[in-house]
């Protein structure tokens, strides 16, 4: 009996000790991936806010480039989850509620959502190409979905004395709202009322307004200068992202994105060598194209959960790109921000990503 016993015992022990030996150990998940572009066939000037767990975009108005019955889309608005997987929701105005004050015919382009206190307000820009007198107005509402009410215009390039007047960036620093804007005919800044409906300065803000890139607006356009600013703090520097080239000339588009930083959000901004951004072909360089895109520019900031910035921005596609007509058009990317040792913001390579990459890490909602 105690032999019977001590075999049993024995028969026990191997059969664990062969079921502990046969399993695996279970393997980490693969990582989810993304590939851009991330929004077609058309979403320029992205501007992206979160709230509540859910990101939105707003992009320049399409003229009908989606080749849908929804037709002219005027500031399209998409929400995502994940920074890469993206809905089309609405737009913010219709072609009755859109804003006229500005040019017959003037688009609405460029713009810039910032919540302020307990209201979203929507930037835009109000403009036709070559249009002598362009301006930037806003809209608020109590959601990123709407509805959204138009506030008529904060400025226009007569009035504040700034050719070309259009993308603007609203930010909030040291207990002022200030504002940002500019293309290609001098970078600039004013303080705004504290809900950021208004000039602070109101009439007298052309004489108070601050140059903060590029070459004073009595100048002629330069492309080797700037348009698309955009405002990032983090730590001690307000980092001003800016858009250079040409934006839209399809495979053919220059554009690319550069960088300069400042302790006080209206400068001096610095590049990486300790220049001024008071001048031509400055700045740190974040994005430029690439054989696969062309044209990389006119970006937004969001952050993931793990505080990863990631910079959403548009490019051309070389090899797929959509078309309207026989132009391609601008699609909707997304790269994860690096900084290097020495605090300056690049993506990998300095060029849009062509390959799978690690989504952002957010934690999925409830």
């Amino acid at each position: 009996m105690k032999k019977l016993y001590t075999l049993v015992i024995t028969l026990f022990i191997m059969i664990v000790i062969a079921g502990c030996q046969s399993e695996e150990p279970t393997p980490d998940p693969e990582p989810l991936t993304y590939l851009n572009p991330v929004y077609e066939p058309v979403f320029a000037d992205p501007s992206v806010i979160r709230h509540e767990g859910i990101y939105y975009a707003f992009g320049t108005q399409d003229y009908g480039q989606w080749g849908d019955e929804y037709g002219v889309r005027y500031i399209p608005i998409l929400s995502s989850l994940d920074l890469v997987h993206w809905t089309y929701e609405t737009s913010a105005f219709t072609l009755q509620s859109r804003p006229t004050w500005g040019t017959l015919n003037a688009g609405l382009w460029a713009p810039d959502i910032v919540k302020i206190g307990d209201t979203f307000n929507l930037y835009y820009s109000l403009s036709t190409w070559g249009d002598p007198d362009p301006g930037i107005g806003v809209a608020t509402a109590n959601h990123p979905l709407g509805p959204w009410t138009d506030q008529g215009p904060i400025l226009r390039s007569l009035q504040i004395g700034v050719n070309n007047s259009i993308d603007p960036t609203v930010f909030e620093a040291e207990g002022k709202v200030y504002m940002i804007w500019g293309s290609f005919r001098g970078i600039y800044g004013v303080e705004l009322t504290q809900d950021g409906l208004a000039l602070k300065d109101g009439i007298n803000a052309s004489d108070t307004k601050t140059l903060i890139a590029g070459l004073d607006t009595s100048t002629s356009w330069n492309g080797a200068t700037y348009e698309a600013p955009y405002i990032l703090k983090r730590e001690n520097y307000y980092y001003l992202f800016l858009s250079s080239g040409t934006c839209c000339d399809g495979h053919n588009s220059t554009y690319n994105v550069r960088v300069g930083r400042s302790t006080n959000p209206m400068g001096p901004y610095l590049d990486h060598d300790g220049r001024t951004m008071l001048g031509t072909y400055r700045g740190f360089q974040v994005l430029i194209g690439s054989g696969y895109f062309k044209g990389p520019g006119h970006n937004s900031i969001a952050q993931d959960d793990e505080g990863n910035d990631w910079i959403l921005y548009h490019a051309f596609e070389v090899v797929e790109s959509p078309t309207f007509g026989n132009s391609p058009r601008r699609s909707l990317m997304v790269d994860k921000i690096i900084w290097n040792d020495q605090g300056w913001p690049t993506v990998f390579g300095s060029m849009p990503s062509n390959s799978e990459q690690e989504v952002p890490n957010i934690t999925p909602r409830a």
